[in-house]
C-alpha cells in the first residue's frame, strides 16, 4: 500500500465520521455503510476493512464506546470485504447495483448488532424486530448515500488511479 493510498483511506475515514457526526440526531441515518462500500469497492477490500476500523473508533470515542463498536467493526468490515470483491470481480457494476448492496447490507449490518444480543443471553428476535425501523433506515440511507456519493467519488477514483497506480489487489 503507498502513501496516497493510505492518505485517501484516511481521509475517506475522516470524511464518514464528519457525516456521522453532523447526522448523529437522525435515527440511524449515516454515509457510514456508503463511504465504506463505495471506498472498498474501488480501493479494494483491505481499504473496506481499514475504514471500517478507523471510522468505528474515532466515531465512538466521540459519540459512546460500548461492547457494540467490536460488532460495528466486524458488520463494516464484512460489508467492506464484500464490496471489494465485488470490484474486484465486477469493477463495471452500475451505481444502482451497488446501491442495492447497499440497501442489503443496512440491513444485514442490523442482523449482526442484534445477534450479539443473542451472543450475550438476550432474546434475538424481540431485539432485532425492535430495530427493524432503524435497519430499514441504515438501509434506505446507504442507498441514497451510494447513489449520491458514488458518481463522484467514483469519477475521482478513476482519475486518481492512473495517476497514482491505485490498485484493488489488496
Amino acid at each position: 500500500m503507498n502513501t496516497y493510498k493510505l492518505t485517501l483511506i484516511a481521509m475517506l475515514a475522516s470524511l464518514a465520521v464528519a457525516g456521522r457526526m453532523a447526522l448523529a440526531h437522525l435515527p440511524n441515518i449515516q454515509p457510514v455503510t456508503a463511504i465504506i462500500i463505495i471506498a472498498g469497492f474501488w480501493l479494494g477490500p483491505s481499504a473496506g476493512i481499514l475504514i471500517a476500523l478507523l471510522t468505528t473508533f474515532v466515531s465512538n470515542v466521540l459519540l459512546g464506546m460500548g461492547i457494540w463498536t467490536i460488532w460495528q467493526v466486524i458488520a463494516w468490515s464484512i460489508i467492506g470485504i464484500v464490496a471489494g470483491l465485488l470490484g474486484k470481480y465486477w469493477s463495471n457494476m452500475p451505481s444502482w447495483g451497488l446501491s442495492i448492496y447497499g440497501f442489503i447490507s443496512g440491513l444485514m449490518f442490523g442482523v449482526i448488532l442484534s445477534l450479539t444480543m443473542r451472543a450475550a443471553g438476550q432474546p434475538f428476535w424481540a431485539y432485532y424486530l425492535a430495530g427493524l425501523p432503524m435497519d430499514f433506515n441504515h438501509a434506505v440511507s446507504s442507498t441514497v448515500f451510494i447513489l449520491a456519493l458514488s458518481p463522484i467519488l467514483g469519477t475521482l477514483f478513476q482519475r486518481y488511479e492512473k495517476r497514482n497506480a491505485i490498485s484493488k489487489v489488496s
